[in-house]
């Protein structure tokens, strides 16, 4: 492909861990400004509002992500297919896939807001919102579905960019973006008093700005490999490889999510209190372990080129160390949070509340003491997914599915707030069993 000043990086050759490193570092800490939007938003509304406006945020937490998740997995899942095309330098097919990439996003990401925007109050009472926030979380949520086509547009433009080896310019995007997300948060919230509603707003904004500096940049600097034209009909081969491993995709994070949002029904049942300390510790574990989703992320680009050339060896050594660095990092961040949860937990929401700090302490320990089987979780559905093993990622999600609504029927309500915080790790281990089996078993045929 031509490359002209277009920034690309073929890693098909060259130090395996030094190339997936070197692509992670800026994708982590555009991982760690996305998560600013949310770390953000529960900052302001605590010091601000108070402890019902964390609780109104964190009930929604789950809807929340099976929106983002959704546009998010989907987009993953077109990338993988034009990062193979990119690594096997079919220019012509890959053209053909980006074209088909943008009809299709603009396709779901209008029916995902409608559809959220329509059937909000039937979902919110399904999750069992208590009515003493409902109305906040309602205001919240509204803004954050008007902003799918952005999130789905800014995912879009970064898969692009990723799959030829460029991670570099959607952090600055990002950059830009979660700083005005402050900027507008304290507007929104503080001076023009909206609310938990400014602060979905002021995410909603900051979204499309970066879609759109994302999108701008994309068709001035990538002209030579975007689609022409002749490019934007589509044959039925390539639109079935799209939506297969689009859908996969989407759809391994969306039962995932879905169980999250079955198993946060429950959790709202517990109380303002026990939300707020979920919510608290959610965030802090999602910031603290978003350098293992990065690090995954990195070595699905790795493999997606790779497998498109046919360099096996090269994906096998990554993975083995792949996986090292996950379970060594996942032992780090566990010591990290068993002495400084108290802290985080109180700079993170800025309450005072002894229940919500003790209760977020004890989620954030449990959770993280199985810390290296997330790792390991994420490096390997990500790799089978981008190997062209779209079921085996879907099924290890739905038995997450399974166990989050045996937890809410059955374990939750039996030992309460313990039942929520022992959920979650005692999947993601069952969970990299079966698909680190399932690699082994199948590795020989992963490989010809």
């Amino acid at each position: 492909m031509q490359k002209n000043s277009m920034i690309i990086r073929n890693m098909t050759s060259g130090d395996t861990v030094k190339l997936i490193v070197s692509f992670a570092v800026p994708l982590l800490i555009g991982n760690i400004f996305q998560q600013v939007y949310g770390i953000v938003d529960t900052m302001v509304a605590g010091y601000t509002l108070g402890d019902s406006a964390i609780a109104a945020i964190g009930a929604t937490s789950s809807l929340f992500s099976l929106i983002i998740d959704s546009a998010w997995g989907i987009n993953s899942g077109f990338e993988f297919v034009i990062t193979r095309l990119f690594g096997a330098n079919d220019e012509k097919k890959f053209k053909n896939a980006v074209a088909g990439m943008a009809i299709l996003n603009a396709v779901i990401a209008g029916v995902l807001m409608i559809l959220s925007l329509f059937f909000m109050n039937d979902i919110f009472h399904i999750m069992n919102i208590p009515s003493s926030i409902y109305e906040q979380a309602y205001s919240y949520m509204i803004f954050i579905c008007i902003g799918i086509p952005a999130t789905s547009c800014y995912n879009m433009f970064a898969s692009i960019m990723r799959s030829v080896g460029n991670s570099k310019i959607p952090l600055v995007f990002l950059i830009i973006s979660s700083i005005l997300n402050i900027v507008l948060d304290i507007l929104f919230v503080v001076t023009f008093n909206m609310g938990v509603a400014g602060a979905a707003f002021a995410t909603t904004v900051s979204q499309a700005l970066s879609a759109i500096m994302s999108g701008y940049y994309v068709v001035k600097h990538y002209k030579p490999i975007l689609p022409q034209k002749n490019d934007v009909k589509q044959n039925k081969t390539m639109v079935g490889e799209l939506v297969s491993s689009g859908i996969a995709m989407g759809l391994m994070m969306c039962v995932v999510d879905i169980g999250t949002l079955i198993f946060q029904s429950v959790n709202n049942t517990l109380g303002d209190m026990l939300i707020s300390a979920h919510t608290a510790a959610r965030r802090i574990i999602m910031m603290i372990t978003s350098p293992m989703a990065t690090l995954a992320n990195a070595t699905a680009t790795f493999i997606g080129q790779n497998y498109g050339a046919g360099k096996y060896d090269r994906i096998k050594e990554a993975l083995r160390k792949v996986i090292t660095i996950q379970m060594l990092f996942g032992a780090f961040v566990f010591v990290l949070v068993y002495f400084t949860g108290e802290f985080l937990a109180v700079f993170t929401t800025g309450t005072h509340d002894k229940g919500i700090i003790e209760n977020a302490v004890l989620s954030m320990r449990i959770n993280l003491l199985l810390a290296p089987a997330l790792g390991v979780l994420l490096t390997m559905r990500v790799a089978m997914q981008t190997m062209g093993r779209k079921i085996v990622p879907v099924v290890s999600s739905s038995i997450e599915l399974i166990a989050k609504i045996l937890s809410a029927m059955f374990l939750v309500p039996q030992i309460g707030f313990l039942g929520t915080c022992m959920t979650e790790p005692i999947i993601w281990f069952a969970c990299m069993v079966f698909m680190v089996t399932n690699y082994l078993v199948s590795r020989k045929n992963l490989f010809v």
